[in-house]
């Protein structure tokens, strides 16, 4: 971790590349998942192994970070010569993990200001990336709290799932209840709102439902500067279709990644699942 005066910490839902997360400093504390009897950090489950557990409908369940795991990242920060930490998470009402963050947090030396970001995935890992480099280039910890709150509540989650009973079966479905029941040939579109799963519409059709997608991130985008993520359980044709279709149709495209989704999100959302970030920038 580079020596800087804020230090920004995240969790493992931010979905973030290993290689950016160090590049920009990021301490990233991973979310815990139980398959089975084996309670482990979810970058230490195999990503195809897991997808055949939730196919085989064995019990998979996840748990925030220890709140040692936060005690001794922050401890680390401090050691490495920071003055202040930001530590941003996964929204509250899909996870405890704000919770012990804040309960370790009381236990350092130097101010640990702790971020619910309301949302997930690489929105939460823009705010992340963004909070970092305004960090690294010396602004003050407020300033690096706005950034990072400005850009969490500006960025949109658009999510493609081909079944809604993962999210049930994980207690994390929010509003998006109101879909329970529907159809198997209509496939659920959601995002996240006010820090929690919802619906957007039902689209016959896994084709259509991801061109549906697809068009809805591109009118998200609008004219406006933005960065976009596509995320998945692995990379595949599908995708790569999805980010050549985003970079000819959105406007002002600066900056699109193709990621692989936190396992710990892959456990919720199922298997098939595709999420598209858009976020636009500062």
């Amino acid at each position: 971790m580079p020596n800087v005066p804020v230090a920004v910490i995240t969790d493992s839902t931010a979905c973030l590349p290993e290689q950016l997360a160090a590049q920009w400093g990021v301490a990233v504390v991973q979310v815990q998942i139980r398959v089975g009897d084996r309670t482990d950090d979810e970058n230490r489950f195999d990503r195809a192994e897991l997808i055949e557990s939730l196919r085989a409908g064995e019990p998979v369940s996840t748990a925030p970070p220890d709140q040692g795991a936060f005690f001794w990242t922050y401890q680390q920060a401090a050691s490495q010569g920071a003055d202040a930490i930001v530590s941003v998470h996964i929204s509250g009402r899909m996870s405890q993990t704000v919770e012990a963050a804040r309960a370790a947090a009381q236990q350092v030396q130097i101010p640990v200001h702790v971020v619910d970001s309301a949302t997930t995935g690489m929105s939460l890992g823009f705010a992340v990336l963004s909070a970092a480099r305004a960090a690294a280039a010396g602004a003050h910890t407020r300033r690096v709290i706005e950034v990072t709150e400005w850009r969490c509540s500006a960025s949109t989650e658009l999510i493609y799932v081909d079944t809604l009973e993962y999210l049930r079966k994980g207690g994390r479905i929010g509003a998006a209840s109101a879909f329970v029941g529907t159809a198997l040939s209509l496939k659920p579109l959601l995002t996240v709102y006010r820090g929690e799963v919802a619906p957007v519409t039902r689209v016959p059709g896994a084709k259509r439902a991801l061109a549906k997608l697809t068009d809805l991130a591109v009118e998200r985008a609008g004219p406006r500067p933005v960065d976009m993520a596509i995320a998945c359980a692995a990379p595949s044709a599908r995708e790569m279709a999805v980010v050549r279709q985003l970079r000819e149709q959105v406007r002002d495209l600066r900056e699109i990644t193709l990621v692989q989704a936190s396992t710990v999100i892959g456990a919720h959302v199922g298997p098939g699942a595709l999420g598209i970030t858009v976020a636009p920038v500062l």
